[in-house]
């Protein structure tokens, strides 16, 4: 059965909510509560999915790293190599303000595996170390662990509790977090006003990183726009014929060509889900009703889409949902702290199932996001 299009960008609303907070699928949360109090109250694992080739021109490593920046890191491991930061791979951005785990390669020119494992520095140090074939790529991971305590809650504790289990079985919405749009909005901005895409005070006009930050940032506020305008309608969980469906825990999608009870069962069981729009040129591979709604929404950010045209950036699907695997809410002190657990796969945010959880407390959101 078709529903009634709900475009959610209109006089009432603000573009920077669907950065900041973009609507949830139950209202109100549960509660409140502090995040970050401790360093150790945020912690993430990466998980590769595959081991060290044991062979090779560069090194493997396992670091840990509290209260340090992935790009610091990166630099001074960079440094220990006698490399170019450029030489020194990692599979994705993590938060200053946590511990962490997290996997970098080096070049094995300067020391070997076994001194690698002796290496430690201002707040980071090596765990592991072994020799590899390549220099890891960006985005190599098979998902992110997160362990992160919650502290002077208030609220609902059994409201807390009850969907904690409904997220456990639905997943959540795949918003991209306010990570992914700069600090103060700072990589929109500029193109919302129709400015250069890497034009910040201090970067060269429409070139290097600062570009690429902003282009993504453009890219993702579509999506969540997109992605919000379902929440709304109560479909973002559902299929529709045309639209396509991803799998999980990979890039791969299909094309719905109609609604079956298998295509139900995988839907329902977390093996599927919808997609919406990385914008960019070329077809986006779907049809009928989600394809009219989604080249709605995306005419009312003019300025964006014909940055991103102009940007010759190719168009990609991204799932609408995230299956929150292994969650699980312990009570450290009963009503006051609690602590959650919980996987993610790469390119989702921690934010996104805090945010169905709790009210926007200050700290929810990260400085970094979990690539």
């Amino acid at each position: 059965m078709s529903e009634p299009t709900s475009l959610p960008v209109s006089p009432g609303d603000d573009w920077r909510e669907l950065a900041l907070a973009p609507p949830r699928v139950v209202e109100p949360p549960a509660g409140r509560a502090r995040l970050r109090v401790e360093l150790e109250d945020f912690q993430v694992d990466e998980e590769l999915g595959f081991v060290a080739s044991g062979q090779g021109e560069h090194v493997l490593l396992q670091v840990r790293k509290r209260g340090a920046n992935t790009g610091w890191v990166a630099r001074e491991l960079a440094k220990l190599a006698g490399a170019r930061d450029f030489d020194v791979g990692y599979a994705g951005l993590k938060d200053r303000r946590a511990v962490t785990t997290q996997w970098f390669t080096v070049p094995a020119r300067r020391r070997s595996a076994a001194e690698w494992s002796l290496v430690s520095g201002e707040g980071f140090e090596v765990l592991v170390a072994q020799p590899h074939v390549r220099k890891l790529p960006r985005g190599a991971l098979a998902a992110n662990r997160f362990r992160i305590v919650l502290r002077d809650f208030f609220g609902d504790a059994t409201a807390l509790e009850r969907r904690v289990a409904e997220i456990a079985g639905s997943g959540v919405p795949n918003y991209f977090g306010p990570q992914r749009f700069g600090r103060d909005l700072g990589n929109l901005e500029r193109l919302m006003q129709g400015g250069p895409a890497g034009s910040a005070a201090g970067s060269a006009a429409g070139s290097g990183a600062a570009a690429g930050f902003e282009l993504s940032a453009a890219r993702s506020l579509i999506f969540n726009a997109v992605l919000a305008a379902r929440v709304r309608r109560g479909d973002w969980q559902r299929l529709h014929v045309g639209e396509r469906a991803n799998l999980d825990g990979s890039n791969s999608s299909f094309l719905v060509e109609s609604i079956e009870p298998v295509i139900e069962g995988r839907l329902a069981s977390l093996d599927i889900h919808p997609t919406g729009p990385l914008f960019g040129r070329g077809e986006n591979g779907i049809g009928g009703e989600i394809a009219a709604l989604e080249a709605d929404i995306a005419a009312q950010f003019p300025a964006l889409t014909a940055r991103l045209l102009g940007d010759r950036l190719d168009s990609a699907r991204r799932p609408l949902r995230v299956a929150v695997r292994d969650l699980a809410l312990e009570w450290i002190e009963p009503g006051r702290t609690v602590c959650l657990s919980f996987r993610l796969r790469p390119g989702s945010f921690a934010t996104t199932v805090l945010r169905e959880l709790l009210d926007d407390a200050a700290g929810i959101a990260g400085e970094e996001e979990h690539a």
